[in-house]
């Protein structure tokens, strides 16, 4: 029996070890991963994160869906889950090819909610200095803004709802304020500390951003 069961372990192993290793080795030269990895990797996901299972199911299912026609990034997707406040690092980056999650802290739009808090008022119209919601395709090309010299990445909005991202422009940038859980005019902002992982992996990723509906 004991011997049944490390041959078993030791093939699981095995399994996990061939895997991972195929996986490193799309990443490293930029290969989609396969339908049946990516529900491995939501699976692990799921049971190892406090993401709203939510936010991943619809990420998950709208990645596989439109992942092709996109071009979106086959290394990242990102979820920004305001459902958490503000002093939660509530920005996760996925790992497609290990399931590995990295977490940030992200600021919410000032007429969104209180200072620090979550996100109870969501939307994509210009001037509403709100939050907005929806699947959004991240720039690859770095910019600094001009009045304020924030470093940004540019994004798209995926869907109808938040076709208004570039009017308004709503961008991924730096900001001093977000350690102290201050608020932005909508846009993604992220401590200047964290630009680089942030900005690395986030180049042409799928970013999904999640108020609770």
């Amino acid at each position: 029996m004991k011997s049944k069961l490390l041959l078993f372990s030791s093939l699981l192993l095995f399994s996990i070890n061939a895997q991972a290793i195929s996986s490193y080795r799309d990443m490293q030269h930029g290969n989609y991963v396969s339908k049946a990895h990516l529900k491995y990797v939501f699976n692990l996901v799921k049971y190892s994160s406090n993401i709203s299972q939510k936010a991943l199911a619809k990420t998950f299912d709208y990645y596989e869906r439109n992942r092709y026609a996109k071009h979106l990034s086959p290394n990242y997707i990102a979820i920004a889950d305001y459902t958490k406040v503000a002093s939660e690092k509530r920005l996760f980056i996925i790992n497609l090819h290990t399931a590995e999650v990295k977490k940030y802290l992200v600021a919410h739009g000032v007429n969104s909610g209180a200072r620090g808090g979550r996100v109870w008022r969501a939307s994509n119209k210009l001037g509403s200095n709100k939050t907005p919601t929806g699947f959004f395709k991240v720039g690859y090309k770095e910019g600094i803004t001009y009045k304020k010299r924030y470093n940004y990445l540019g994004i798209d909005g995926l869907e109808w709802k938040n076709r208004n991202a570039k009017k308004r422009e709503i961008i991924v940038h730096t900001a001093s304020y977000v350690a102290r859980g201050g608020r932005s005019h909508g846009c993604f902002a992220i401590q200047p500390k964290d630009r680089w992982q942030v900005f690395s992996r986030l180049k042409r990723a799928l970013l999904f951003s999640y108020v609770g509906y």
